[in-house]
């Protein structure tokens, strides 16, 4: 590639500082499920306040589902949910929960995340279903507006 009298390769378009952004930001999104698993096990405890569970419920049916709104595979946008979205709630539930409830279940977390990923299946249908009716209602009012003169 030439700008003006310099002659510049392909590669230095790519900065080893933006790899390493994208690996911050491929981390962040990690620890962010992982907190989304301790919020997943605070709700099922007993000693959680029904608000507390009711907004957890919220937040892990989209944390974990397999289908995300915006895909982890686009450039950057794809982790601007997982790194937005997810924490301002996260950081919410935390507020709600009582302390002893998130230091046994961030325990639990860490030992079952060891294992294997948690995947919520429930949530996976309720996200494709969120999509299906957002379509409908787009082609509803696409047909309205342009067919319906």
């Amino acid at each position: 590639m030439v700008w003006g009298h310099c002659r510049m390769n392909d590669d230095a378009l790519t900065t080893p500082n933006d790899m390493t952004l994208l690996a911050e930001l491929k981390k962040r999104a990690r620890h962010l499920k992982t907190e989304t698993y301790v919020l997943y096990l605070a709700a099922r405890d007993p000693r959680t306040p029904w608000y507390a569970k009711l907004l957890v419920a919220g937040i892990v049916a989209y944390a974990l589902s397999p289908i995300d709104l915006i895909p982890d595979f686009i450039p950057v946008l794809g982790y601007l949910d997982d790194l937005i979205l997810i924490p301002m709630g996260i950081a919410l539930a935390i507020k709600l929960i009582p302390p002893c409830v998130l230091d046994a279940c961030r325990t639990r977390a860490l030992e079952a995340l060891q294992n294997e990923k948690p995947v919520s299946r429930v949530a996976a249908v309720v996200i494709v279903g969120i999509w299906l009716v957002l379509a409908a209602l787009c082609m509803q009012w696409a047909y309205e507006k342009y067919l319906l003169l």
